[in-house]
């Protein structure tokens, strides 16, 4: 059995917008992680950020992208670990955004946690800190003049 984490938030801006904060490193460091993010279909990329002994994480989150839909969907691999090679989440990461009248609908799933090396303190903490961090997009959308990226 596979557990997922799913989030759904409501940003009242246009999916291009929005679109960006996912998909440019300098916006997605600003919300997420440091990271070496190319919107490119096959690319490899890690974000990084101080390691966390207690929760088996070293601090390094290796990513492939797996699927792009501009302004629609996007898809990377999620793994991590201790460190030293050993991978404990083999995850994967699903966005897609759902144009709305007055805005853009963000989902997120976030899916392959197996039971078989299922840890609960790493799934409660990834589950509130997405949701935190999808939370975070929005402030940051609206303290920019017009949710503009300025891109």
């Amino acid at each position: 059995m596979e557990r997922s984490i799913n989030h759904k938030v409501f940003y009242p801006h246009p999916p291009e917008v929005v679109w960006d904060y996912l998909t440019k490193a300098e916006l997605m460091e600003q919300w997420l992680m440091k990271n070496n993010f190319e919107l490119k279909l096959g690319h490899d990329f890690q974000f990084t950020v101080g390691p966390i002994p207690s929760m088996d994480f070293d601090g390094i989150v290796y990513c492939k992208v797996l699927e792009i839909e501009p302004l629609k969907k996007l898809t990377y691999s999620w793994k991590c670990g201790p460190g030293n090679g050993k991978i404990t989440i083999d995850s994967i990461v699903y966005w897609t955004l759902l144009a709305k009248d007055n805005g853009t609908e963000l989902l997120l799933e976030n899916s392959g946690f197996k039971e078989a090396n299922f840890n609960v303190v790493i799934f409660n903490a990834m589950e509130q800190g997405w949701l935190a961090n999808m939370n975070k997009i929005y402030k940051i959308l609206n303290e920019t003049k017009n949710g503009s990226t300025g891109a």
